[in-house]
């Protein structure tokens, strides 16, 4: 009986189960981003090679001041973008499993070193001498500002293109990092506010006048004063009186990005593709209206990286 029942038992066929695995999320790519990047990188190239410097077509140059040109979009759209993949690739390495710690080292370590490439950059030595005098070797142009000619250690430029955006890469990293979505709106509002107190409001030193009746100087407003009082000769030479991508106006900057990030933020969200497109449209305009409107007050001025220039560039970024 026993035999039997084992031999029956080993006879039975086993019926076994196979439990298909739940489908992998595939993560949209956003190809409006790579687009838009692709744009603002060809603006680029465009903008900084208009073939004569002497006859160029005027929308291939900065507003002379206050206003803009299509110029004057190419850098506030780059932070915008920044804002954009510093959201995008963040949340993707936390929910890879990467702790706050970690995301914290990487983003001080690529802002560290985006910074440093800004100064190699200005340190350069790709220009011509003096006229009429030689250099003795490659090795007395290193060491040498191409401008003033003077040691690069007393003349080097400590802001710029790329150290703006290392700065304010860091600073939205952070950000992304440590506040929630309601409050990094608060933060940009915040930021966008203050400096237009600061710009408007605050007695210019040495001028005897609040920086609202300054602002179409621009050797007499409160942020080319602290660019001298504290850059001196590590500010931008070009100028002499004030640095386009100096200290106070790195501040606006940072809201660039936040609003990238916020930006992005929206088209993630679990709603309806159509939705999201048509409502960060509807935002964008809105935005670009706002900055239209203080723009009466608090002109759009990209040296100055106004409040206003702000909004209607990250409005008109988003649309």
């Amino acid at each position: 009986m026993t035999g039997g029942t084992a031999e029956r038992t080993l006879e039975t066929p086993v019926l076994t189960t196979t439990v298909a695995a739940p489908p992998v999320a595939q993560r949209e790519r956003l190809v409006a981003l790579d687009v838009f990047r692709g744009a603002t990188i060809a603006g680029m190239l465009l903008v900084n090679n208009p073939g004569s410097w002497g006859a160029m077509y005027a929308p291939l140059g900065h507003a002379a001041w206050h206003g803009w040109t299509p110029t004057d979009l190419i850098f506030p759209f780059f932070l915008f973008i920044v804002g954009v993949t510093t959201h995008l690739s963040l949340s993707s390495r936390r929910e890879r499993g990467d702790s706050d710690a970690a995301l914290l080292r990487q983003v001080l370590k690529r802002g560290a070193l985006i910074y440093l490439f800004g100064l190699v950059l200005n340190a350069f030595p790709f220009f011509d001498p003096e006229p009429g005098r030689a250099w003795a070797s490659m090795f007395e142009r290193l060491g040498i500002s191409p401008v003033t000619h003077e040691p690069l250690a007393e003349t080097i430029r400590l802001l710029g293109v790329l150290q703006r955006i290392a700065i304010v890469y860091v600073f939205a990293g952070i950000n992304w990092l440590f506040a929630s979505v309601r409050t990094q709106k608060w933060i940009a509002a915040g930021l966008l506010l203050g400096y237009w107190a600061l710009m408007t409001l605050v007695p210019v030193p040495g001028e005897g006048a609040v920086g609202a009746q300054l602002l179409d100087e621009p050797s007499r407003n409160l942020s080319a004063w602290l660019d001298r009082a504290v850059l001196g000769s590590h500010a931008y030479h070009g100028t002499g009186t004030y640095d386009p991508e100096g200290i106070l106006s790195t501040i606006p900057a940072i809201a660039t990005a936040i609003l990238g990030m916020l930006a992005a933020i929206w088209v993630r969200s679990p709603r309806p593709l159509s939705e999201r497109i048509s409502q960060l449209f509807v935002a964008g305009a809105v935005g670009m209206v706002l900055g239209l409107v203080w723009n009466w007050a608090f002109p759009i001025n990209k040296q100055l990286w106004t409040s206003s220039y702000v909004l209607f560039t990250g409005g008109m970024a988003s649309t």
